[in-house]
């Protein structure tokens, strides 16, 4: 009988990493691919990004759309409720062996809730990671502890994830999922990008992507308008921002973006999803990699790009040196990219070594999926 694996997506991003994966399990004969979608996927603010997953061919097992309208604390707090409840009921229905969980994003929280209750063992991916600037360092931990197989990106992680009491024969250190993808995708033509973006590439290439710092006690207005205020500064360069994520302060970071890219729509533009491929090869051009996003800590060093990571956000993280790392202050900011843009940073950035492995990542996690023993019981790992 085929093994009935759910995976669960919320966000481009984590789609993005799970592509290769659901691919492999789809094709598998002894394999049943179940997909759930929910979270910024079905919301036409955040690009309705269920129709990129439609037209790479999968079909929804469940589309469960949410009401991200509301983007304060609270209202955050209503969508996990609303989220845990209907995926509760999509597992009741669906009875998958194992669910697949990546990452840390209070949706997925809301998955391993609903699969804690209802019965069912999860597999989580990137676990045992570090970001004390936002609460999704407590949901990624929580994860950790409602599921049965781990994932981890690096060694580092799996000895955290056996320090939060896991077993260690259930912890699979594969190496970065993004890493993986990155170096294996052939990335877009300049041209290509320049009139599927409809703005100028023009050396230097900023790539700049901004979430909300959810456990900083400055305003979402205040922080973003230190980073635009410092790239104002870079009127030579092509600008490019990807979409903001659904936490709260969202909407008031996506229109200031807004407005400083209307100030000058040659050579600045917002993609509220440029999809994958885009998105990497937008990473394999661009000179320098700014804001707080975990793909500047990531991916960008797989590339040798030089990463201005802003504020607290991706602290905790394991970097590799091509990283600068500045408080949200205008000066420190346009320091900083003015040090990026330098050749004696880019010359150390392409000698610099990542932090995240990569090597058969998606493959192994499949075989793992396939084959290990599902088991719900656990028993609390002690340190000696």
């Amino acid at each position: 009988m085929a093994r009935k694996i759910c995976v669960v997506t919320g966000t481009r991003a984590e789609y993005g990493l799970l592509r290769p994966l659901l691919l492999i399990l789809k094709n598998d004969p002894e394999i049943e691919l179940q997909l759930i979608v929910t979270g910024s996927h079905l919301s036409a603010q955040h690009g309705s990004t269920v129709n990129e997953i439609e037209a790479d061919d999968f079909t929804p097992s469940a589309k469960l759309p949410v009401d991200l309208a509301d983007d304060s604390k609270l209202g955050v707090a209503k969508v996990m409720a609303h989220t845990t409840s209907q995926i509760a009921e999509s597992f009741s229905r669906l009875t998958p062996d194992v669910v697949v969980l990546l990452g840390d994003r209070y949706e997925i929280l809301a998955a391993a809730q609903a699969a804690l209750i209802i019965g069912i063992p999860v597999a989580h991916i990137h676990g045992g990671e570090v970001t004390t600037g936002a609460f999704d360092d407590s949901i990624r931990h929580a994860i950790t502890k409602m599921s049965s197989l781990h994932f981890v990106a690096a060694q580092e992680y799996a000895r955290r994830v056996v320090q939060l009491g896991e077993q260690p024969s259930s912890v699979f250190n594969v190496g970065s999922l993004g890493v993986e993808i990155a170096l294996k995708t052939e990335p877009i033509s300049r041209e290509d990008l320049r009139n599927s973006l409809n703005i100028e590439l023009n050396n230097p290439i900023l790539l700049v992507t901004y979430h909300p710092t959810t456990r900083s006690s400055d305003s979402v207005t205040a922080e973003i308008d230190q980073v635009l205020s410092a790239l104002n500064n870079f009127s030579y360069c092509s600008i490019v921002f990807t979409g903001v994520n659904a936490d709260p302060g969202n909407l008031a970071i996506t229109n200031q973006i807004k407005e400083f890219v209307q100030a000058e729509p040659k050579s600045r533009s917002l993609h509220q999803t440029l999809g994958q491929h885009k998105y990497l090869s937008l990473l394999s051009l661009c000179d320098v990699v700014v804001g707080n996003s975990s793909s500047g800590i990531i991916e960008a060093p797989a590339f040798g790009k030089p990463t201005v990571n802003i504020g607290s956000r991706q602290n905790g993280r394991l970097r590799a040196d091509s990283i600068i790392d500045v408080g949200v202050a205008k000066q420190e900011i346009q320091t900083a990219i003015e040090t990026a843009l330098s050749s004696t940073w880019r010359e150390r950035c392409l000698k610099s070594v990542g932090a995240y492995g990569s090597g058969n990542t998606t493959q192994d996690i499949a075989d793992t999926l396939k084959s290990a023993e599902l088991n719900l019981h656990k028993i609390f790992f002690d340190l000696s």
